[in-house]
């Protein structure tokens, strides 16, 4: 007799893996969040808003990338949710906004619910770190799209922030400095290209041992996204900010040039950091140009803030006080002083 179960979607496995997670998701919480696990829709208590004068919502959708076929490789699934939580709540961040809370949307070619609830683990715990709530999300199971050990994850956020403090580029001006924050390697970008050149061109495998890393190809590759965003916060709170930018799929100057206006031209200086071996590895193993590099990979730093000049400083310090290394990479000058108006230059 044919059956859902026959066809290769399993009810019970999908139950049984909404159990598992549970411990995870009670542990993502806020005291806005109304209700628990398990309803058709997550509950957040709007109220809150009430102490903002004009509360601006702000919102994002992303998800890991190809990342998550090194997670499927190493059969690691903990560290993932790192990943996804920082494509999403660390993009609200730029504006200036704290985010409230979080959806996730997994995809699997099969429910195996220790799998499932290691993914929602690391979701989770992300969202401790970066005080967002994990208010809700889907489980998928999709046989014959998917291969058994197969899954995609994505999500989307919500945040908060008062419109007076909002950050971008009207407030980005001549003489404002540059403010580089380190990844903490790949992130979650680029990877079509680094699988292409460890595994295709140079015929690498995951458990290489690589002194250049001091361990594994497949830990390095694994290494999660650091999520920036209470630090972010906390310099916005700190010192005179006037634009952030994430630095994902694109790289730093595009990425940089989201939030310039076309009043001025920024220049960054190379030898102000260097980056992790990882990304001379993937230029070197793969033939890949310095213009490519640049453009698919962060190159060794995850976040950027454009400060007054007068609070570079003290920007650098604060961050460092929360534990992300920091540091002056640029300036920012008038229109065609180091590029067209609203570009950026790497020398």
């Amino acid at each position: 007799m044919t059956s859902y179960a026959s066809a290769g979607v399993s009810i019970e496995e999908g139950d049984r893996a909404v159990d598992l997670m549970k411990q995870w998701v009670a542990k993502a919480t806020r005291p806005e969040v109304v209700g628990g696990i398990g309803g058709f829709a997550g509950l957040f208590d709007a109220s809150a808003l009430k102490s903002y004068t004009r509360p601006l919502l702000a919102t994002s959708a992303d998800g890991v990338g190809t990342k998550v076929a090194i997670a499927q490789a190493m059969d690691r699934h903990d560290t993932i949710g790192f990943d996804l939580v920082g494509m999403l709540v660390d993009d609200l961040v730029v504006c200036g906004a704290e985010p409230l809370f979080l959806t996730d949307y997994i995809a699997c070619g099969k429910v195996v619910p220790e799998r499932i609830a290691d993914i929602v683990k690391g979701i989770a715990a992300a969202c401790v770190e970066t005080g967002t709530a994990l208010l809700g999300g889907e489980t998928a199971e999709h046989p014959g799209l998917l291969g058994v050990d197969e899954y995609d994850v994505a999500g989307s956020t919500t945040g908060v922030v008062e419109a007076d403090r909002l950050l971008g580029a009207d407030l980005v001006r001549d003489g404002d400095v540059v403010i580089a924050m380190a990844s903490s390697g790949l992130h979650s970008n680029g990877y079509s290209l680094v699988r292409h050149v460890f595994f295709d061109i140079a015929g690498w495998q995951l458990d290489r041992e690589v002194p250049e890393f001091g361990h594994t190809l497949g830990e390095e590759l694994l290494t999660p996204t650091r999520l920036y965003t209470k630090p972010c916060l906390a310099l916005a709170d700190g010192v005179e900010v006037h634009a952030m930018s994430h630095i994902t799929g694109g790289g730093l100057a595009a990425n940089l040039e989201r939030v310039l206006p076309d009043t001025v031209s920024v220049r960054l200086d190379r030898s102000s950091w260097t980056p992790a071996p990882v990304f001379s590895l993937v230029g070197e193993l793969g033939g890949v140009a310095q213009a490519d590099l640049d453009q698919a990979l962060n190159m060794g730093v995850g976040m950027v803030a454009v400060v007054a000049q007068e609070a570079a400083d003290a920007a650098v310090a604060l961050l460092g006080s929360h534990g992300v290394d920091a540091w002056i990479a640029g300036e920012v000058g008038a229109a065609d002083q180091y590029a067209a108006g609203g570009c950026v230059t790497l020398g």
